[in-house]
């Protein structure tokens, strides 16, 4: 069982452009969050709508290892993931329903790092942030996402 926090939220329109933090977005099922690129289909990967391109998460901790182990250092928003959360096993929520405020989402799989991510950023992040590059969720149950939410299960699935 965890408890973690949302530390923060990450949107752009368009694809390749730099993400920009929000301190709170409306999360829509079967589209993703208001306002960001693979709701409105102009991502690098949105010729069709796919719950795995809903949401992305990554931990803190783990853009924080990328710095202290690789001398790599990106502030949240270049990691092109939506939300950045601290205290929250990523890894293990794949398959898993947890709530982010009164948001309700599933892992669906780990968001191995990419080439693409590496072009944007520096040489050495996708081998860096290997295995831990973050979460692809399905938002299941939508709502107002809001900095500072609390992270954890699902009631009655796993507390």
């Amino acid at each position: 069982m965890f408890e973690g926090k949302l530390e923060g939220i990450f949107l752009t329109e368009l694809k390749g452009t730099q993400l920009q933090p929000v301190p709170e977005v409306q999360a829509i099922a079967g589209s993703g969050l208001e306002g960001d690129r693979y709701s409105l289909r102009q991502g690098t990967f949105s010729k069709s709508a796919s719950p795995d391109r809903e949401l992305t998460l990554i931990e803190m901790e783990a853009i924080e290892a990328l710095a202290h182990e690789c001398k790599i250092t990106l502030n949240p928003g270049q990691t092109r993931r939506n939300l950045a959360t601290r205290g929250v096993p990523l890894n293990h929520l794949v398959g898993r329903e947890f709530k982010v405020g009164q948001v309700l989402l599933r892992g669906l799989r780990l968001c191995e790092p990419c080439g693409h991510l590496e072009s944007l950023t520096a040489k050495g992040v996708k081998e860096g942030l290997c295995h831990r590059g973050g979460l692809r969720a399905q938002i299941l149950q939508g709502g107002i996402l809001r900095t500072g939410d609390t992270i954890k299960m699902r009631d009655g699935k796993g507390e």
